[in-house]
C-alpha cells in the first residue's frame, strides 16, 4: 500500500518524462552536423639525386669512342674551326703552345654530355716526352672553351689529372652548361670524366681467374647511394696499363663532383685445389633384411 506522501512525487516523474524525451529528441535534430574533415596526403620527401638509379646504363656503351679527324662530322669540324683560336689562347695560358712541335688531336665522343664537343690534343716527342690536354667546346654557345691539362713533357701538372682540382672544376662547369637534360647517365658521365683526364676507359664484365692464373681483376661498374645523400660512382678501367685501374667519383645531391680517386683495381687471387693424395676409401652398404 502506497503512502499518500509519495504519490505526488511519483506522479510528477511520470508526467515530466515524456516531455524530457521529446526535448532531447528536438535538441538532437536541431544540432548542426560537423563539417567533413578534409585530409590532404603529403607525399614523402625525396632527396635530390644527380643521376637516375634505374637509368645507370642508358648509353649502353662500355667504353668511350675516339674519332680521328677524318671520322668527325662536317658540323663538328666546322665547330672546331670556329673555336681554334680560342683553344690556342686558352692552351697557351695553361702552358701548351700549339705553335711549337707537331700536334695531333682526336675527338672524344661522350653521349652523356651531348651539348659539348670534346677533343684530345697530343704531342709525342718520344719515350717519356708526351704532352697532352683535353679541350671542351660548347655546341650551342652556352659556356666557353675549356682546357683540361693532362701531361706536359711526360709529367702531370700540379697533380695527376684524374684527381686534379682543375679537372674536377672543369667537369662541373661542363655539366652545368648542359641544357638538354640528357646528362643524367651515371656510367656515361664517369667514362667521360676518365677520358677527359687522359684515359681510354673500357668496362669489362667481372671474371674469375682460372687455375693457371695467379690473379685476375674483378672488373665492375656500380653506383652507391649513401644515407647522407649524394652518389658515389665506381668503375674499373680494363684498358689501363700496366694493370686495370679503379675510378671513384663522389657527387653531392645537387650533382656537383667533389672528389675523384684513381687507384689500382682490386685483384682476385685464385688458388688451385690440390688433388687428394690418399687412397679412395669405400664402405660396403649392408643389404636390407628383406633381401
Amino acid at each position: 500500500m502506497l503512502r499518500s506522501g509519495l504519490f505526488p512525487i511519483v506522479l510528477a516523474l511520470v508526467l515530466t518524462t515524456p516531455f524530457s524525451v521529446a526535448l532531447d529528441a528536438q535538441t538532437a535534430v536541431e544540432e548542426p552536423s560537423p563539417a567533413p574533415l578534409h585530409v590532404k596526403q603529403v607525399p614523402p620527401s625525396v632527396s635530390p639525386r644527380p643521376f637516375s638509379i634505374d637509368g645507370g646504363h642508358e648509353e649502353s656503351a662500355s667504353s668511350i669512342e675516339f674519332r680521328a679527324v677524318a671520322q668527325m662530322t662536317a658540323s663538328d669540324r666546322g665547330l672546331l674551326a670556329d673555336a681554334e683560336s680560342s683553344i690556342a689562347e686558352h692552351a697557351a695560358s695553361s702552358g701548351f703552345d700549339l705553335q711549337q712541335g707537331q700536334w695531333s688531336y682526336q675527338q672524344v665522343v661522350c653521349p652523356a654530355l651531348p651539348n659539348h664537343l670534346f677533343l684530345r690534343y697530343m704531342r709525342n716527342n718520344g719515350v717519356g716526352d708526351l704532352t697532352m690536354f683535353s679541350a671542351s667546346i660548347p655546341r650551342a654557345g652556352e659556356g666557353r672553351v675549356r682546357i683540361i691539362p693532362i701531361l706536359r713533357r711526360g709529367y702531370s701538372l700540379f697533380s695527376p689529372a684524374p684527381v686534379n682540382a682543375l679537372t674536377v672544376s672543369a667537369f662541373n662547369h661542363i655539366r652545368a652548361e648542359e641544357t638538354s637534360g640528357n646528362s643524367s647517365g651515371w656510367l656515361g658521365n664517369g667514362l667521360c670524366y676518365a677520358a677527359l683526364a687522359g684515359a681510354h676507359p673500357q668496362i669489362a664484365s667481372p671474371n674469375v681467374a682460372s687455375a693457371d692464373q695467379k690473379s685476375s681483376p674483378a672488373l665492375s661498374a656500380i653506383m652507391e647511394v649513401p644515407a647522407h645523400g649524394g652518389e658515389i660512382l665506381r668503375f674499373d678501367d680494363a684498358a689501363a696499363m700496366p694493370r686495370p685501374m679503379e675510378w671513384t667519383m663522389t657527387f653531392t645531391p645537387k650533382g656537383k663532383l667533389i672528389k675523384a680517386k684513381h687507384s689500382p683495381a682490386p685483384l682476385l687471387t685464385a688458388k688451385p685445389v690440390p688433388h687428394s693424395t690418399g687412397a679412395l676409401r669405400t664402405h660396403p652398404v649392408p643389404q636390407s633384411a628383406q633381401d
